[in-house]
């Protein structure tokens, strides 16, 4: 099949530049001095997970248990749950992973350590875990004094094994703006490793700091002591990370294929993606950007939705006729690959593999 056999709106990958952003990302992270364990809620997909690991990746990360779950059926045998995993019913499914896998599960609390502890040695298994550092977003995670504490706790706890610390600030947080993408990932491992280094002067046994998104990991893992970066949005990038000058344009590797179904005005053009299509979670407005989307070859932004349209504003001198087809890169990559059940990788125009997007929709 070639690109116009294909039913839209669908999305398409750049095969070539998806390899490319795999190597590239790994050879910078190995050359830092690192660990790259990407994180897999970007693409949701075992497959791209076997070409990452195959590159060199440490592990993978996930956002949710149900995510693991599904990464582990596939054959991946070393996953961080970076999310505070609370409930009797998912610290039993952690215990159960963790008798197949090497699971590393977050906490911010003594309930959720107890509660995994109590878990595992019920199923005869042993979890990892690392203690959230609170770094900005103010949205979970310890300050170091809490952290020392839980941090004793969790070693007197059966079947977990601490495994360090780790955190999320990339560059949302207050004050990001202040610092280039570089600074805040500098400033992110900087911090990181004095509380390990403070942690450790305690009396605590500190393996693994782990830090790092897709604009922070690079400088990030290029300070000593951090041993891990966790970035995922860097397999494919999107309109965001491309306007942030984090990852260029000319390596985007995921667009979103629609037709144009109606012309409303001269400078408007309808397409057959809305909301069920592109993601909606980040706002132009508050990123400064034209859309939720932007075409791919003209100067055309998908300025806003309902359920089944997609509302496009168009630049000067684009002028498509209903039928014709128009690619875009979302605005946040991650959640509209979440709204599809497939991903379709292309080479020179033709249709070269179909993946399921096996993890979509996972929300426990």
């Amino acid at each position: 099949m070639t690109i116009a056999d294909l039913d839209t709106p669908c999305l398409l990958v750049d095969l070539d530049r998806l390899k490319t952003n795999i190597r590239t990302w790994q050879a910078t992270i190995n050359a830092a001095g690192a660990a790259l364990r990407p994180h897999v809620k970007t693409h949701k997909t075992p497959d791209i997970a076997r070409v990452q690991l195959d590159a060199g990746a440490c592990g993978i990360t996930a956002a949710k248990l149900s995510e693991a779950e599904v990464f582990a059926a596939a054959g991946c045998d070393d996953i961080f749950v970076a999310y505070l995993v609370i409930g009797a019913q998912k610290w039993r499914r952690a215990a159960e992973l963790a008798r197949s896998i090497r699971l590393i599960v977050g906490v911010d609390s003594l309930v959720g350590a107890r509660g995994l502890s109590d878990a595992a040695t019920s199923a005869g298994s042993r979890i990892a875990v690392r203690v959230e550092i609170e770094q900005g977003p103010s949205r979970s995670g310890v300050t170091l004094d809490c952290a020392l504490q839980l941090c004793r706790d969790i070693l007197l706890l059966p079947n977990l094994d601490l495994d360090g610390i780790f955190a999320y600030r990339s560059v949302f947080y207050l004050g990001a703006s202040d610092y280039a993408p570089e600074q805040s990932g500098q400033r992110e491992g900087e911090e990181m490793v004095a509380v390990a280094e403070a942690l450790r002067a305690s009396g605590i046994p500190i393996r693994s700091v782990s830090i790092g998104s897709t604009p922070t990991a690079r400088a990030a893992a290029r300070v000593p002591g951090v041993t891990e970066v966790r970035p995922g949005t860097y397999v494919f990038g999107d309109y965001v990370m491309a306007e942030r000058g984090v990852t260029p344009y000319e390596t985007l590797a995921l667009s979103i294929l629609c037709t144009v179904v109606s012309r409303p005005a001269s400078d408007l053009a309808t397409g057959d993606g809305g909301s069920k299509t592109f993601s909606g979670d980040i706002s132009p407005a508050v990123e400064g950007l034209r859309g939720y989307a932007r075409a791919v070859d003209s100067e055309a932004y998908l300025e806003r939705m309902s359920e089944d349209r997609g509302v496009v504003r168009l630049g000067a001198g684009v002028d498509p006729a209903i039928g014709d087809r128009l690619a875009f890169f979302p605005i946040h990559v991650c959640t509209a690959v979440n709204l599809s059940d497939e991903l379709i990788g292309v080479r020179n125009g033709r249709v070269e593999t179909v993946w399921p997007i096996l993890a979509r929709g996972k929300r426990t």
